[in-house]
C-alpha cells in the first residue's frame, strides 16, 4: 500500500482591525472553492517563515511580516497528510491582488459559519472564533 504524501504547510492570518483575511481556493486545484488562508507548501531549504513570505508574493503579490505562530495542527486528506503551521503576519509592504484565489474577503470572526473552510483549518477557526468572545 502506498503512503499518502507528507507536506509542511504555511498560512498566514493577516488582520486589518476586526476582519481578517480567507481567500478561495481557485477551481482547477484540490479542495476547490474552499475558503482558507494565505500560504502553501514549504520547499526544500526553506524555513517556514521564507515559504510564508514566499507563498504570499506569489499569490497576493505583497510582502509580510511573518509574527509567532499562531496555532499548529496536523491533517490528514484523502490525498495528504499536512502539518499545518498559521503565523499571525501583517502586511509590509504592497497591496493585495488576487494572483491564484478565485476569490479573497475580509471577514470578522462571527462570519465564519458562512464559509465552508478546508477541514484542515476548522481547530484554528475556532480558536479565532473563542478569542474574539472574550
Amino acid at each position: 500500500m502506498l503512503s499518502k504524501p507528507f507536506r509542511h504547510v504555511v498560512a498566514a492570518l493577516i488582520w486589518d482591525g476586526d476582519k481578517f483575511m480567507i481567500c478561495q481556493r481557485p477551481l482547477n486545484k484540490t479542495r476547490a472553492l474552499q475558503w482558507e488562508f494565505v500560504g502553501g507548501k514549504t520547499e526544500e531549504g526553506e524555513t517556514k517563515e521564507e515559504a510564508l513570505i514566499r507563498e504570499c508574493r506569489e499569490e497576493l503579490d505583497i510582502t509580510v511580516s511573518v509574527g509567532d505562530v499562531f496555532f499548529e495542527v496536523d491533517h490528514e486528506y484523502p490525498d495528504i497528510f499536512i502539518h499545518l503551521t498559521l503565523f499571525n503576519c501583517t502586511i509590509a509592504e504592497g497591496t493585495v491582488k488576487m494572483l491564484e484565489h478565485n476569490d479573497i474577503k475580509w471577514i470578522t470572526p462571527e462570519e465564519i459559519p458562512q464559509y465552508e473552510f478546508c477541514p484542515a483549518d476548522k481547530d484554528i477557526l475556532e480558536k479565532i472564533m473563542k478569542n474574539c468572545s472574550l
